[in-house]
């Protein structure tokens, strides 16, 4: 969806072990997190949707832990393009 009034764009999703049983291969210590390349893989794929194919930097802050039951709606904001074509 693209952000009224700006060139920014919001992605939405849902994540469950359910709709994604592969997730719950990357356990730590019997609790299951979304892995490094999940990341990447949702900002990859919002940026292809925003005329961006790279991903120059990727920082995990906190980890992203999904629950036994149900899910977890996530939220991924692009940024408007900077002066180099980039997007935050």
């Amino acid at each position: 969806m693209e952000l009224a009034g700006t060139d920014a764009h919001l992605f939405t999703g849902r994540l469950s072990l359910q709709s994604h049983p592969w997730l719950a291969d990357h356990a730590v210590s019997g609790t299951v997190l979304l892995p490094g390349t999940g990341f990447l893989e949702l900002a990859l794929q919002a940026g292809h949707h925003v005329g961006c194919g790279t991903v120059e930097e990727l920082t995990l802050e906190a980890p992203l832990i999904l629950p036994e039951r149900g899910g977890l709606d996530v939220q991924l904001n692009v940024g408007a393009p900077d002066d180099s074509g980039g997007a935050r």
